[in-house]
């Protein structure tokens, strides 16, 4: 049996953002967490029955504690894109609330057992080179290979924005991005750490298009893209759903389109596809829990798109779609 060392991450809200995180931690597969919330224990308080003639004050504490939704994640390579993942969940939410005028409090992250600092460093141990699909060879900069057996490298240091390539939602995009790349326009929506848009290029594309709403991915991704050599690319932030002269401004018929997002963003993003995509495009959409499959799978039906292969992996599915 393999031990394996957890880390605690505490993440502080307040009472309205305890649903939609919850809703979020769901949506990239966290589904085991933990809710503090003052609140449950003061209706407890005002409904107790019987007699209580005494209530312990560390649980009387509980009452002025500030809401907050704790998970667990391993330290190990899914770990770090877990977290990489639940980042990225974190600031979306944070967005929609700035954007809605809604508080969602702190929404900060705290881990526990390990310093932020260390984490930082310590995952790169598990980042090792790894093949995927038939053509390509992932790895981290600081890793040399001698021997590639005949595959393209691609060289990736995704930083704190998700995308290594381990994590099964990004293997499965990159998986089915190799049948669609060569010779095509690709705009990767949700881009992180720029891998799906390396990998097309690398996979032979023509024109890369990536867009993140985090200003660091977008930084992060322009390095990777750097460390690979890459020119014939455009990486942007900016949200499409929020903000339509943003959104009008990356209308160019691509090719292909990858989204590896999670379930909610693919459905909200759906309706915009069509705007973005060559009459004989296809649309990659990852991300997606299987317990979520069949609602992206409708919403893209109900939109007039054909689903024409799909793939699963470790309770992930990603599909191609054609108009």
């Amino acid at each position: 049996m393999i031990d394996i060392n957890w880390v605690e991450a505490l993440i502080t809200t307040n009472a309205a953002g305890i649903e939609p995180l919850c809703g979020r931690l769901l949506n990239i597969g966290i589904n085991g967490f933990v809710i503090s919330d003052p609140e449950d224990f003061n209706d407890l308080l005002l409904h107790k029955t019987g007699n209580w003639d005494y209530i312990d004050d560390e649980l009387m504490s509980l009452r002025d504690k500030t809401p907050s939704v704790t998970v667990y994640i391993a330290e190990n390579e899914q770990g770090n894109e877990t977290l990489a993942m639940l980042r990225d969940q974190i600031e979306s939410l944070r967005r929609y609330g700035i954007e809605n005028s809604i508080d969602f409090g702190e929404l900060s992250i705290n881990l526990k057992n390990i310093r932020e600092e260390d984490w930082a460093d310590n995952w790169k141990q598990y980042f090792k080179p790894f093949i995927c699909g038939e053509k390509l060879l992932i790895k981290p900069s600081w890793d040399d290979i001698t021997d590639t057996g005949g595959r393209t490298v691609l060289e990736i240091d995704p930083g704190s924005s998700f995308g290594t390539g381990q994590h099964h939602t990004t293997k499965l995009c990159l998986e089915l991005l190799e049948g669609y790349a060569e010779g095509s326009k690709v705009l990767d929506l949700g881009c992180g750490s720029g891998i799906l848009g390396i990998a097309a290029l690398l996979l032979g594309a023509a024109y890369v298009c990536g867009v993140d709403v985090e200003e660091n991915s977008v930084k992060t991704a322009r390095e990777n893209f750097a460390k690979n050599k890459l020119k014939t690319f455009d990486i942007y932030c900016g949200n499409i759903i929020t903000d339509e002269t943003f959104a009008n401004k990356l209308k160019n018929g691509y090719d292909v389109l990858t989204v590896n997002i999670v379930a909610d963003v693919i459905i909200a993003m759906s309706p915009l596809f069509g705007e973005y995509l060559a009459e004989t495009g296809r649309i990659i959409v990852s991300g997606i829990i299987k317990e979520r499959a069949e609602e992206v799978y409708s919403a893209m039906e109900k939109l007039g798109y054909k689903r024409i292969s799909e793939a699963e992996s470790g309770g992930w599915v990603a599909a191609v779609y054609k108009r």
